[in-house]
């Protein structure tokens, strides 16, 4: 068995986590946390994209109020991402999150933790245990004789151990870093150590789009390949509903999960008659209207093209100015190049 059909199942809302479950998709709603109809647009967006769970941070206790409205109105499960006071998990815990959030290196010390435990065990909610490299518990942090994946896993491991012995297993743990072979090591010692929970898999800190993106796949792809990770987040620093369509194509090229279509398309070279960059993105953009896990193929020259679309679930070989439509392996028909995204969507439609 893999590690993640191996882990406990924990429910967040309707959504399962561990056990064998598919590999949940979330991201992070950034809108001013005070700000009820902002949340509630960018959940709507969130979910149009595929998010399956939403986290919001509360940062101070004034914003409990929106955090109670953004989730009586959520179609998608809120999570509570709770920093520096545990009261906030208690009443969010009250207030209809479906799972808490905390952090062992700012929560205030296991024993502030024992209520937090008790409201989560009232409200039947799982908690989340999110360590990461840049708020680490300083005893744990000063530590010579511990690589930064060790003091990861052993916090993380030590803070779990303190709930269940307090009775509450409905736990989640993170370790993340933003760099990518200490996270990836890290995970590793979890899924080893404490091959029951569920594993919230991430790199934090990532960065813009373009290098967030590199550094997400390298480090998730290993894991997820390895089995390692019941649900995740690309963390960019981007729109949130770019997190959330990476992490579908993430699982998608892994053969693990597919939502929407996939984009086969080819390196330009010399050989290419036609502006296939400009034709690939206004496939892939539009392309982001169709839920159906299809395989587009759009291709540049003659040398892969044919091989490649006939392939495809439906595709274009271009030539000099033009291209050769193909549906399920058999041309269909031919189209000038100011007119082949519309005739392949045509098609796309027609099947």
């Amino acid at each position: 068995m893999k590690p993640n059909e191996r882990t406990r199942r924990v429910m967040v809302g309707s959504v399962p986590l561990g056990g064998g479950a598919p590999v949940a998709v979330q991201s992070m709603l950034n809108a001013p946390a005070d700000d009820v109809a902002a949340n509630l647009r960018q959940i709507e967006a969130l979910a149009e994209a595929g998010c399956e769970i939403v986290r919001m941070a509360i940062p101070q206790r004034s914003c409990l109020d929106a955090f109670q409205a953004v989730c009586a109105s959520s179609p998608l499960p809120v999570v509570a991402d709770i920093h520096f006071d545990a009261t906030i998990a208690i009443e969010a815990a009250r207030r209809g999150a479906t799972k808490l959030r905390i952090n062992p290196g700012n929560i205030g010390g296991l024993q502030a933790t024992v209520p937090v435990l008790a409201a989560a065990r009232e409200a039947g909610i799982p908690i989340r245990i999110g360590v990461n490299a840049g708020s680490l518990d300083g005893a744990i942090a000063d530590r010579t004789d511990l690589s930064l994946p060790q003091k990861l896993a052993l916090s993380a491991h030590q803070y779990a151990d303190f709930c269940r012995a307090e009775g509450f297993d409905d736990l989640v743990i993170s370790a993340k870093a933003h760099d990518v072979p200490a996270t990836v090591e890290t995970y590793r010692i979890l899924a080893r150590e404490l091959p029951e929970v569920p594993l919230h898999i991430g790199i934090t800190e990532a960065g813009t789009q373009f290098q967030g993106l590199i550094k997400s796949a390298a480090g998730l792809g290993i894991l997820l390949e390895q089995g390692i990770g019941d649900t995740l987040r690309i963390s960019l620093t981007d729109d949130p509903v770019n997190e959330v369509r990476a992490c579908w194509t993430l699982l998608a090229v892994l053969d693990l999960r597919r939502r929407g279509p996939e984009i086969i398309s080819c390196p330009t070279c010399g050989r290419c008659r036609v502006n296939l960059i400009e034709l690939a993105d206004e496939v892939e953009r539009r392309l982001r209207a169709v839920d159906r896990p299809l395989k587009v193929a759009v291709m540049g020259c003659v040398v892969n093209g044919p091989g490649e679309a006939k392939g495809a679930d439906i595709g274009v070989a271009c030539g000099d100015g033009s291209g050769a439509v193909f549906v399920k392996g058999k041309t269909v028909r031919k189209a000038a190049e100011a007119d082949i995204v519309d005739v392949l969507m045509e098609e796309i439609e027609a099947l």
